[in-house]
């Protein structure tokens, strides 16, 4: 079996995927056999679901992203767990913090991000997580309250090599998208370097961050090739050496 890759982070539930029989052709025309689909809000809930149950190797995440932690409700979070029984949710996420938009409302973020960490425990699914310039906060929550219960996937990392080790020490994943295809981006190819390959996990955080050479374009799972491409030659191994180890790691995070 030839080696196949895992986009663990796509939002083509988004209007920009209008085309979505395509793109999904497309990804599997590239190699990209598995999709992770994570919601951002209770809207987004059912429609990841249904898009997941539409093709055999899409799946999805429930979640609450911190940007819209304002409007959750107690109810939303009762949805999530009822919807979770579904067979194709893998995770709960994208949730987190966000410290990079609006600082007024981060205890509301905390809150419905334990809520959300609460929730990935007692289900015993994967956490997706959304870290933007809140490293430390977002550790101190993720390193409290888990303790090794389930895996914790670190989305778009933008930490240091140094706060992903420490990430990596409590069994964290770290994922990579299509941001260490870009020049200056010194950190990402780093981490890319450095970090043991088994906690790396690879994504596009479609239609957002298109890989080169497609910088600027609409992002999709297909491109999550070019995130392989450049790793590999980053990390001086085959692409077949990097395509194997991070899906073997996608399937062992998300059970799929």
């Amino acid at each position: 079996m030839n080696p196949y890759l895992v986009d663990t982070h796509s939002h083509i539930d988004m209007q920009d995927f209008d085309d979505l029989d395509a793109v999904v052709e497309n990804a599997k025309n590239s190699s990209v056999e598995k999709i992770i689909v994570p919601s951002v809000d209770r809207s987004s809930f059912e429609n990841v679901i249904k898009i997941a149950n539409k093709y055999g190797g899409v799946y999805c995440a429930l979640g609450i992203h911190p940007t819209e932690a304002q409007k959750a409700t107690d109810d939303d979070f009762e949805k999530i767990i009822e919807l979770a029984s579904d067979k194709k949710v893998v995770a709960i996420g994208e949730c987190g913090l966000d410290y990079y938009w609006d600082k007024t409302y981060i205890e509301e973020q905390k809150k419905v991000f334990l809520k959300q960490i609460d929730i990935a425990k007692k289900l015993e699914k994967a956490l997706i997580v959304h870290d933007r310039e809140a490293h430390k906060d977002t550790f101190d929550m993720l390193a409290g309250n888990i303790n090794g219960e389930i895996p914790v996937v670190m989305h778009c990392f933008s930490g240091s090599l140094e706060f992903a080790h420490e990430c990596i020490k409590n069994g964290f994943y770290i994922a990579l998208g299509g941001v260490v295809t870009f020049k200056n981006a010194k950190k990402a190819h780093e981490i890319a370097q450095e970090i043991p390959l088994e906690f790396l996990l690879l994504e596009t955080d479609a239609p957002y961050l298109t890989p080169m050479p497609f910088r600027g374009k609409r992002n999709e799972p297909a491109y999550v090739k070019f995130v392989a491409e450049e790793i590999s030659k980053l990390r001086g191994i085959t692409f077949e050496e990097l395509a194997e180890a991070t899906s073997q790691n996608a399937r062992k995070a998300f059970g799929i």
